[in-house]
């Protein structure tokens, strides 16, 4: 999930006027008249684009590290009341950096944050840098040159890609992501949402990611189905985003059923839940009432959650006794 997709309505408002951020009138966006009304909103939008739109004037209402720090503190109390134990995060230093909040910044009040999850909640975590598609790539490059102490050291877990998806193919990144390769850094990439199936493949072949994030277009390529449920390549559905962005007109239409009877493991996701209406557990229950999987599946898509994170082999090993005790206790027929 994306850091900076679960600032709520409510706290938009209070960074804002602790800030002293003009939020736009609602003579200009009756949408901005208050959180309620910014909240409704949020059940109207028309595309990826649209969402990205109000996602990024919610940004501007952060700016110190105290206010990135509140932002992902919040979402962790959601998380642990779903029953979160490890929560792999991504964020956007692009869209700060470009309004003249410092990397270091952003990256001080999340990490923050992550200790405090940690330290308090008992969740664990891995803190992902997205680069912004949408932005030129030498601005990614210089993202990358920036974070890659962080990187290496550890602070980091990783590099992903995400914003508009029509019209930016992942291809583009391919020497950023070979460089971060020959680091030794984790990749993961946005592909296949509102894309095409193409871009997964694109991905996959020339920035050579570790996950795939999204992806729900990969049911349109047997072939390729094939080849990354063999390779064991983590898929990141998220469908309550899906089909608040009309990706699919309901989570009915996902290839929740195509993924499990071709053994592509995935993984079910929240992506920007203060936006698309669900948190993790909002987003499990509504792929059970969907499909009514039973509880074999959800412990196999359980399981590849786990083996797919970017956690540890100790951790994976916690999380996995945690989750046999879970199925064990819950799953009896």
């Amino acid at each position: 999930m994306h850091l900076e997709g679960s600032l709520s309505p409510q706290l938009l408002f209070a960074l804002a006027t602790r800030n002293q951020i003009a939020l736009p009138s609602a003579a200009e966006d009756a949408s901005f008249a208050s959180p309620e009304a910014l909240l409704d909103r949020y059940t109207h939008f028309t595309s990826l684009d649209d969402f990205l739109h109000y996602y990024y004037v919610g940004m501007s209402a952060l700016i110190h590290a105290q206010d990135f720090e509140d932002l992902a503190s919040e979402y962790f109390l959601r998380a642990k009341a779903d029953g979160v134990v490890h929560a792999e995060v991504f964020f956007d230093p692009q869209a700060h950096t470009g309004r003249g909040v410092s990397y270091e910044t952003v990256r001080q009040g999340f990490t923050k944050a992550c200790q405090k999850a940690q330290e308090q909640l008992g969740i664990s975590t891995k803190l992902i840098l997205c680069f912004l598609r949408h932005l030129p790539v030498k601005n990614g490059q210089q993202t990358l040159t920036e974070a890659k102490h962080d990187l290496l050291s550890g602070a980091l877990s990783g590099i992903g890609l995400d914003s508009s998806e029509k019209g930016n193919p992942p291809g583009a990144w391919r020497d950023i992501y070979a460089e971060a390769k020959g680091c030794g850094i984790k990749r993961t990439a946005h592909a296949g949402e509102e894309g095409p199936v193409e871009y997964i493949r694109e991905a996959v072949t020339e920035l050579d990611v570790e996950r795939i994030d999204h992806g729900i277009r990969l049911a349109d390529d047997d072939d390729l189905m094939s080849e990354i449920a063999a390779r064991h390549l983590l898929v990141t559905v998220c469908p309550l985003s899906n089909v608040r962005l009309q990706c699919v007109g309901s989570v009915q239409q996902l290839p929740i059923r195509q993924f499990l009877d071709a053994g592509v493991d995935f993984s079910i996701n929240s992506d920007d839940p203060a936006y698309f209406g669900g948190y993790i557990l909002d987003n499990y229950c509504a792929v059970q009432e969907a499909f009514e999987l039973s509880k074999d599946e959800w412990g196999r898509i359980a399981k590849a959650s786990v083996q797919g994170s970017w956690c540890d082999d100790g951790r994976k090993a916690a999380i996995s006794v945690q989750l046999e005790e879970v199925l064990e206790k819950y799953a009896r027929d």
